[in-house]
């Protein structure tokens, strides 16, 4: 999963790796209809485009938009990139795959939206500022026995997810699970976390989740 990155663009990392490994365990109808939501480099967009998919990937960030049309030219591979905040640019679109790998790092004194680089990873004060409105507002693009795939930690309540796409009507698990050390964030906020009661005196690692929900037919 090599890709160019431009300053400022999240690179792949692990949950982008998890999250690939999810997507290569769906079986793609032939032209399937997939959306990557924060598509940062477009990794995982070109990964559902090599498997012959029709590919739209949204990011709210210019320079991860220059950075996955980049890519996409370079691999050679039909991807549709637009700039936009989460759904607003597909808006009345469906589709039978949507991936989202959104910021989940719980932020100390967050209040709104976060700014520059960190938006790539902070989502207030419980990790869930863009979380919960995936869960909220992707069913409905979903086409009967689409699946949405989520990449998380474990701090950000995968349960919560669980319970909110449920609640959704759609069917959903964590299929997916990964320990890695903790990243440069993570270490620099340990004792925020463990006051919190979500980090304990001897963690040096993270749990990562993907879930997958499912709209039955």
């Amino acid at each position: 999963m090599h890709s160019l990155v431009l300053p400022g663009v999240y690179a792949p990392q692990d949950d982008t790796a998890l999250l690939a490994e999810a997507l290569a365990a769906e079986p793609l109808p032939p032209g399937a209809r997939v959306l990557d939501v924060g598509t940062g480099s477009g990794a995982l967009a070109l990964e559902a485009a090599r498997r012959g998919a029709r590919v739209t990937a949204v990011d709210v960030s210019r320079r991860a938009v220059w950075t996955a049309r980049l890519n996409a030219w370079l691999a050679r591979l039909p991807v549709h990139i637009r700039r936009g905040n989460l759904f607003g640019p597909v808006r009345g679109g469906s589709f039978d795959v949507i991936l989202a790998n959104p910021p989940y790092v719980p932020a100390p004194g967050a209040r709104g939206e976060p700014r520059g680089r960190s938006r790539a990873w902070d989502a207030g004060h419980d990790g869930r500022l863009v979380l919960d409105r995936l869960c909220r507002d992707a069913p409905a693009l979903l086409r009967p026995g689409g699946v949405l795939l989520i990449v998380h930690s474990a701090l950000s309540g995968p349960g919560h997810t669980v319970d909110r796409l449920r609640a959704a009507g759609l069917k959903a698990a964590v299929v997916r699970r990964r320990w890695i050390a903790l990243g440069p964030v993570l270490r620099a906020r340990r004792s925020w976390l463990r006051e919190r009661g979500l980090l304990s005196a001897a963690d040096e690692k993270e749990e990562l989740v993907v879930i997958r929900a499912e709209r039955t037919l």
